[in-house]
């Protein structure tokens, strides 16, 4: 048993030492991006910039502002100038694959969780090294009407002694 022992902890250790070297490689899922929309400035490159809040009744006629639709307009996010790029508070412009920063300004706490992994999605190594492939908030939220839609609750689990018909044996 004694040798047993000794196995399992120079495999624990081998294990641990040889991960240790790995390094840590964070990523981030792509946005999701209608096709055929990006590059935004393949359009409003040549457009010229509106700054008045409207109805889309050319193009976008898709997309429904429900996000603090009283407070917000499209270039609050989006750069009037590179529609290629969101735009900070402070003026500083990110790519989309950076967008949970501009999530982040407005919802703190919430950026807070996802970033500890407790809010979203994340696969890969959770402590220690190893690839960690987070998703953005776009990724399961519209950016342009966050809120899901309501779920119908799946029914309680089981108790394992119990059938599937609720029944104890």
């Amino acid at each position: 048993m004694r040798a047993f022992y000794a196995a399992v902890t120079c495999l624990f250790l081998l294990f641990f030492f040889a991960s240790s070297a790995m390094p840590v490689v964070e990523e981030y899922m792509p946005p999701p991006m209608t096709e055929g929309m990006f590059p935004c400035s393949n359009c409003h490159a040549t457009m010229e910039v509106n700054r008045k809040k409207r109805v889309l009744k050319e193009e976008h006629t898709d997309i429904k502002l429900h996000h603090a639709e009283t407070m917000r307009w499209c270039l609050d996010c989006h750069d009037a100038k590179n529609r290629d790029k969101l735009r900070l508070y402070n003026g500083d412009l990110i790519d989309f694959t950076e967008s949970y920063r501009l999530c982040g300004e407005c919802h703190g706490n919430v950026y807070k969780d996802w970033k500890a992994g407790l809010h979203g999605k994340r696969v890969g190594y959770f402590a220690g090294p190893g690839k960690r492939t987070y998703y953005l908030c776009a990724n399961c939220h519209n950016p342009h009407d966050p809120k899901f839609k309501p779920l119908k609750p799946e029914p309680p689990p089981y108790r394992p002694e119990e059938n599937h018909d609720g029944i104890s044996r």
